[in-house]
């Protein structure tokens, strides 16, 4: 059965999936196709909805619902919860963009809706080559038991630059600043690599001076383990500086990283008693192999992994991952952050 797909939000997230899913089809990797597009600005979703050939352009998210089997969700985070739940209802499979909500107490009624249909979030660095390299190494033991993770993430504030709107500079619909709608990714990749956390230490800070969007965010988490991590987030105004992200795991009998180079290629450095190692990493032949033409390859090229993933799922009638259960965790971790911040960085449990 050919499954229908539709996009709510057409955006710049939305682009780099859109072009992906394209590449998909046109390689014939699942059987699928776009039926149905939808924005708040009716122009972006006339252009989704013909970039697939699709009949149905449209501000009315119902109607998508209505018309697909899987709905790709890419809205203002703060509109996640009610599309989730009335696609979960119509039984419409779900790929949310992250974050999932601006509270945890959201987060979770969303998971419990989804839970009733396959439904994935856009948690892309999962589909990271070099970072899955460096959790299998120090998931494999190799190095003894990881110590302690140095984590620095930042990128210039998204309300400019590539980004066509000023949503997230508005706490009542993303939520918060960097901490939740940039570095949820690395508070997932934190609990890829050490597992649950007992306790969270945590300051924010606004230089930009939008109430309640946080441009700097650091953290000190202690994992079950014993390991501790440490995590700045920082939101900046360097604008040829669009993101880049430093993670070092330093374990008993070695170091591994990926630092100021590519957070999808590496190099994954690797530092033990038996020497030094560099590695480095491309995306998957076959996704190389799309037809998606340059320079947006680069770029949509890693987004293909989870759709393809999703898609394929969801015609298996498998479970698709990250699910919302993984997101989940690490909107706890975020509300963690929060609320030791909002402590004076009195320790809280996540």
């Amino acid at each position: 059965m050919t499954i229908r797909v539709g996009f709510i939000g057409c955006g710049f997230i939305s682009q780099l999936h859109s072009r992906a899913l394209r590449g998909i089809l046109d390689a014939g990797l699942v059987d699928a196709t776009v039926v149905a597009a939808c924005d708040v600005d009716l122009t972006r979703a006339e252009r989704c909805a013909s970039a697939h050939g699709a009949s149905l352009s449209t501000t009315d998210p119902s109607e998508v619902i209505a018309a697909v089997d899987a709905v790709w969700i890419c809205t203002p985070t703060s509109s996640h919860r009610a599309l989730v739940e009335s696609a979960a209802r119509a039984g419409v499979a779900i790929f949310c963009e992250k974050p999932l909500a601006t509270t945890l107490a959201d987060a979770e009624a969303m998971a419990a809706a989804a839970a009733s249909v396959p439904s994935q979030v856009g948690l892309v660095l999962r589909s990271s080559p070099a970072y899955g390299a460096l959790a299998d190494l120090v998931h494999g033991g190799s190095l003894g038991a990881p110590m302690a993770v140095v984590f620095r993430d930042d990128q210039y504030l998204p309300n400019q630059g590539q980004y066509a709107s000023e949503w997230r500079a508005d706490v009542t619909i993303a939520g918060g600043g960097t901490l939740i709608e940039h570095s949820i990714h690395d508070l997932d990749v934190l609990r890829w690599l050490l597992g649950d956390a007992t306790s969270v230490v945590a300051r924010t800070s606004n230089h930009a001076g939008h109430l309640g969007i946080e441009d700097v965010a650091m953290a000190t988490i202690t994992f079950e383990s014993g390991a501790i991590a440490s995590l700045t987030s920082v939101w900046h105004q360097i604008l040829s500086r669009p993101s880049t992200r430093a993670l070092e795991v330093i374990c008993e009998r070695g170091i591994a990283s990926v630092a100021d180079g590519d957070e999808f290629r590496g190099p994954l450095h690797l530092v033990a008693d038996d020497g030094n190692r560099e590695e480095r990493f491309d995306l998957e032949g076959w996704v190389l192999d799309l037809p998606i033409p340059d320079p947006w390859l680069r770029y949509a090229g890693p987004y293909a992994s989870q759709a393809r993933g999703f898609l394929t799922a969801v015609a298996a009638g498998t479970r698709p991952e990250p699910g919302f259960e993984v997101a989940v965790a690490a909107h706890r971790l975020a509300d963690a952050v929060y609320r030791s911040a909002a402590r004076d960085g009195a320790p809280v449990q996540p």
